[in-house]
């Protein structure tokens, strides 16, 4: 009887806090929706309130020990947490008050790491060490293909070899002005050769006045066969006259 006596005792005392609670306008029990609420400092108070249970969770799922079944719950329950929260800043935001998602570094829960392409879900703690889950974030990104020789050909075009190039007035002119001094460069070279070679006592062959030799014209094969008959026909009489 004393315990039935207990039971009957605690459920009034809990009806009487809420009913105290409620004539006094307070509201213990978080709303499901965020657009439920509609006073900024209430908002304000949710937000802390996830702030704090998220940081209680993160800290509970560092334990290893917890099994698999309870870590990947807990992951589950803060990535959850994680989406109330945003929620709830936006809310903030839509009722007069500071916008959290702007102000909060990106690295605000630098503890959890998301998978590409995981669509924001993160693993924290020892849930990133789960199997399977310490494979994929071990993964190596895929190599970069390797471009084959058909595949760089296609990008040349005869743009590449200069076939289209078309004369404008600028390139010829440059073009004549780089050739003139590229031969001024190599005659100056020349002659300063040569002038140490004289200072030195070499021998130095005649070059007109210090340009360049000039050779002498190669004969031509028509010169070349009537030299050889001259020279064949002077023999024959050189031969005939003995």
């Amino acid at each position: 009887m004393a315990r039935n006596e207990e039971k009957a005792q605690l459920l009034l005392n809990k009806w009487v806090t809420m009913k105290q609670q409620f004539n006094a306008g307070v509201q213990d029990r978080r709303p499901y929706l965020a657009s439920e609420c509609s006073n900024l400092t209430d908002a304000e108070r949710w937000r802390r309130d996830i702030v704090r249970e998220i940081t209680k969770k993160v800290s509970e799922i560092q334990n290893a020990g917890l099994g698999e079944h309870r870590i990947r719950d807990i992951n589950d329950h803060i990535n959850k947490l994680l989406r109330e929260k945003s929620h709830w800043q936006r809310r903030i935001r839509d009722l007069g008050g500071p916008d959290y998602n702007a102000l909060e570094p990106k690295s605000y829960d630098a503890d959890g790491r998301a998978l590409p392409g995981g669509g924001g879900y993160k693993y924290f703690g020892a849930a990133r060490e789960l199997p399977g889950v310490r494979e994929l974030f071990q993964q190596e990104a895929p190599e970069k293909p390797r471009r084959s020789r058909g595949n760089m050909y296609k990008g040349i075009t005869p743009d590449y070899y200069g076939f289209r190039d078309e004369d404008d007035g600028v390139l010829l002119p440059k073009e004549a002005e780089a050739e003139k001094r590229a031969i001024d460069e190599a005659e100056a070279e020349h002659r300063a050769k040569r002038q140490r070679q004289l200072e030195a006592g070499e021998a130095v062959a005649d070059d007109d006045d210090g340009d360049f030799a000039e050779y002498e014209d190669v004969p031509t094969q028509e010169e070349t066969t009537a030299a050889i008959l001259e020279a064949k026909k002077a023999q024959l009489v050189a031969m005939i006259g003995d």
